[in-house]
């Protein structure tokens, strides 16, 4: 069980990472952004993670907020497998968790 909430963890860490990526080369690249390389790998990257928002989200949910309701999204369950984590470890001994 521990393994499989290490697993969701590590996974949630990088698509936040990719989420926040793409932002800040949103924010750097300006308006030449769609012909970055770095941003389009970005964009291949979350776009699943867009999509889910869309499928999550009310339809008064603008398009351009969608990765702001993805990236929370990915923050709330990076909060639940932390604090699993953490009751696991205490469940099982702390010594055990390294």
């Amino acid at each position: 069980m521990l393994l499989l909430v290490e697993i969701v963890k590590a996974l949630t860490e990088i698509a936040l990472l990719a989420l926040l990526g793409q932002g800040v080369l949103w924010v750097l690249a300006g308006r030449k952004r769609d012909q970055n390389p770095f941003y389009q790998l970005f964009q291949v990257l979350t776009k699943p993670l867009i999509r889910g928002a869309r499928l999550l989200a009310p339809r008064v949910v603008l398009d351009q907020h969608l990765p702001l309701v993805a990236g929370l999204l990915l923050f709330f369950v990076w909060v639940v497998a932390t604090l699993t984590r953490i009751d696991l470890c205490l469940r099982i001994g702390v010594h055990l968790c390294r």
